[in-house]
């Protein structure tokens, strides 16, 4: 296994790498692989579904405990590995957690240290956001205070399925790589 070119990645490995138990001399090999391959990417998705208790089809990965899949009506919703569904993926899913916003510095200190490195009181704010079922940190962000809640991932998967990976989705649409965040922020208004 000396030949990074013959070098066999199969899902006991990957496994590995996804549980954080990956010895060095292999996860040294999979960074000098010259390119990621696309069964590779599979792979990844099986052991990823292996650990999740529902069946809905992981499209992709969004985060530790976070996926956007294919639920048995057929939508794509962001998921949390509980369960939980935070709605159509094509919305900013933080728009349906818990939120907790540190806005003082002493509440700021608690999750930053040292001292030089906590945002500061006034012009930042640390907002964290929970998944309303399972209580599991899902993200975090600083932004200044009454900056719109950062919708960070947005993937355009329909082309990463078919451009990249070769296989495209069978229910691809121009539709599926638009942000409908506003829709949901309008009915609010509305409210």
């Amino acid at each position: 296994m000396d030949n990074n070119n013959d070098f066999q990645i199969d899902i006991e490995l990957v496994r590995q790498l996804v549980d954080g138990t990956i010895d060095d001399d292999n996860s040294e090999r999979l960074l000098k692989l010259p390119r990621k391959d696309v069964g590779r990417f599979f792979q990844y998705i099986e052991v990823l579904q292996e650990r999740v208790k529902w069946t809905d089809r992981i499209l992709m990965r969004l985060g530790d405990n976070l996926y956007i899949v294919k639920n048995k009506e057929n939508k794509r919703v962001t998921k949390c590995s509980c369960g939980q569904e935070f709605g159509d993926y094509r919305e900013n899913w933080k728009l349906n957690c818990k939120v907790r916003i540190r806005k003082t510095g002493e509440s700021m200190a608690e999750v930053y240290t040292p001292e030089p490195s906590v945002p500061e009181q006034g012009w930042q704010e640390i907002r964290e956001f929970f998944c309303p079922n399972c209580a599991t940190q899902l993200a975090v962000e600083v932004v200044a205070p009454g900056y719109p809640i950062v919708f960070e991932m947005f993937p355009d998967i329909d082309t990463f399925y078919r451009d990249y990976l070769g296989v495209p989705l069978t229910d691809e649409s121009e539709d599926w790589y638009c942000d409908h965040t506003k829709k949901v922020t309008s009915e609010w208004a509305k409210g």
